[in-house]
């Protein structure tokens, strides 16, 4: 079966963001998907956080939610929703990260909280011949770049607090966002539930997606035998923030079987499911975890 992934750009204004998904869901089931990918914020890359918080939902209503609804059941499609904000109640000042996943006839049959917070200063991170270009420019130049460079999800964003597997025509998909790429645990443990693919929506910064993306993506495809789906942001967004791009499709043996750079559009895959049992028979090291040992 086809799965395609959508990578765009998206700004502020929630109707645009709205009407270019359509289109690419549109486009891609016509051209036979079976399942369609959106990446995380796909609905909205807020201008700052109040807007962020406003533009919140209540889980089961709201604009997005009905739009993904009446989108399903139009195209027929599984439609894994990338991310949207929900409300995180009592705690009002922040919003849950959630992606949701609608099936072929509109029903919202799964629902992540994204579990990991990006708090990071990636200013700090630099190599050495990053670090030697930025003592060289002026003030002016640097002091825009390093506002963006550091991240604190935590102020705005609630984490999550469970894992979650998703049947679906592709295989048992364990649900991810972004930052949750870098703790090989929650993949072991989505594995463990039954998992045999793992979505992975994300608006990644470029320095780090340029350093670790494809390597982290490969990794936990490696580890566990599983596919994975990650469609991702791309380009300049509101308030000056860039996103690395580069979905991908990584396959149970670790190769990449698809790849989009760094434009807007859509990546098409074919999914094998019997692909995980012959990786696992080839390599047999899920068979032969010790887990007791570290729990």
């Amino acid at each position: 079966m086809q799965i395609a992934l959508i990578q765009t750009t998206s700004g502020d204004d929630i109707d645009a963001n709205l009407a270019r998904a359509a289109e690419y869901v549109e486009e891609a089931r016509a051209g036979g998907a079976e399942i369609a990918a959106l990446p995380e914020c796909f609905a909205l890359m807020p201008k700052n956080r109040a807007q962020l918080r406003a533009c919140a939902e209540d889980h089961g209503d709201g604009k997005i939610q009905r739009f993904l609804a009446d989108l399903a059941r139009r195209t027929g499609i599984w439609i894994l929703a990338g991310t949207l904000p929900l409300r995180a109640d009592p705690d009002r000042e922040r919003v849950f990260n959630s992606s949701l996943v609608f099936d072929p006839s509109g029903e919202n049959v799964a629902r992540y909280d994204k579990i990991h917070l990006f708090d990071a200063d990636l200013r700090d991170a630099k190599s050495p011949a990053e670090n030697e270009k930025s003592a060289a420019k002026s003030p002016a130049e640097t002091s825009s770049s390093r506002e963006n460079e550091r991240y604190r999800e935590s102020a705005y964003t609630a984490p999550g607090g469970e894992c979650v597997v998703q049947p679906t025509p592709a295989g048992a998909v364990g649900l991810s966002v972004c930052y949750d790429l870098r703790f090989p645990e929650l993949y072991r443990k989505l594995a463990a539930l039954g998992a045999t693919c793992f979505a992975v929506p994300s608006a990644f910064a470029c320095a780090t997606g340029a350093a670790h993306w494809e390597t982290l993506l490969r990794a936990r495809a490696i580890e566990n035998a599983c596919y994975v789906f990650a469609a991702a942001q791309v380009g300049a967004h509101s308030g000056g923030r860039r996103t690395y791009g580069h979905s991908a499709v990584i396959a149970p043996w670790g190769e990449v079987v698809a790849l989009r750079e760094d434009a807007p559009g859509i990546l098409r895959a074919e999914i094998d499911a019997a692909r995980v049992l012959e990786a696992r028979a080839r390599l047999p090291s899920w068979s032969q975890r010790r887990p007791q040992l570290f729990s």
